[in-house]
């Protein structure tokens, strides 16, 4: 089976303690084809076996098996290191200073920094020159679930590179 990387996209987890979350973010990134996830931290990993591998494949429906994919233990240095291969780095968060997703003008290729289900991303995880990027929220919630996050920035991102 060929797969298409249509995305220059890293997706980096940073300490997602969901697995069900973990897994939506593989199905997420094999649709729109980026071109691996980073596990770091806590943020559970399909080769951890028993329960968690259940939980994660349950979510991903095998795409788990065909995303690219790595744990990085440490994030920042996980960061660092995307950052030298070249890619620029986005932060998403609900800062109302971030840029606003449907205005943010991407620098490819980007790796896209996603934090715990309540914390965020680690202010350490979070270096030098990286844009911070939210998704617009009108509701009283104010914040999306993590994994649905992923999947509208995702395909906002995949829209734009697309684009004529």
């Amino acid at each position: 089976m060929t797969v298409h990387r249509a995305l220059p996209v890293i997706v980096l987890l940073d300490n997602v303690r969901s697995l069900y979350n973990t897994g939506a973010f593989f199905r997420t990134a094999d649709a729109v084809g980026v071109e691996k996830l980073v596990l770091c931290g806590i943020t559970p990993r399909p080769d951890q076996g028993g329960r968690q591998a259940r939980a994660i494949a349950k979510t991903a429906l095998g795409a788990e098996l065909s995303v690219p994919w790595e744990h990085a233990p440490d994030t920042g240095q996980a960061v660092e290191q995307i950052r030298q291969a070249g890619y620029h780095i986005a932060i998403a968060e609900t800062a109302p200073d971030g840029v606003d997703l449907f205005a943010w003008t991407p620098q490819w290729p980007v790796c896209v920094v996603f934090g715990h289900e309540t914390q965020g991303v680690d202010a350490t995880a979070a270096p030098r020159d990286v844009t911070h990027v939210r998704v617009p929220m009108f509701g009283v919630k104010r914040s999306l679930n993590v994994a649905t996050a992923g999947g509208v920035l995702l395909y906002e991102l995949l829209r734009k590179h697309l684009a004529p």
